[in-house]
């Protein structure tokens, strides 16, 4: 997974850059097929925001948060891509695999 990252108004320091990525794992383990990440993180007055994109293969996933901390604002969007991406994945995961299995035609 690529994970691009972008500062509008606030310097993108080490520590910001870490914590996103960790927090990113842990998506990635829920969901392996992200080919890519475009996480931006802006200052406006006293409202931190953080709002990502993911490219997933099907489908693009948006999230975003505001908070007074940034922190917590990546943690509310992490939190919300989490559960898109949950339900990204039951939609791609065949809920009856045996259907034609079950059914048996005879001929007389």
């Amino acid at each position: 997974m690529q994970i691009s990252l972008t500062g509008h108004h606030v310097d993108i320091t080490d520590a910001l850059r870490n914590y996103v990525d960790s927090k990113f794992e842990r998506l990635e383990r829920h969901f392996d097929k992200v080919t890519n990440v475009h996480v931006i993180l802006s200052v406006e007055k006293l409202r931190q925001k953080a709002e990502a994109t993911m490219h997933l293969n099907g489908a693009d996933v948006f999230a975003d948060d505001e908070k007074e901390d940034m922190y917590a604002a990546i943690d509310g969007m992490v939190d919300k891509l989490d559960r898109q991406v949950k339900k990204h994945k039951e939609k791609m995961t065949n809920h009856r695999p045996n259907h034609n299995k079950d059914k048996q035609i005879e001929i007389e």
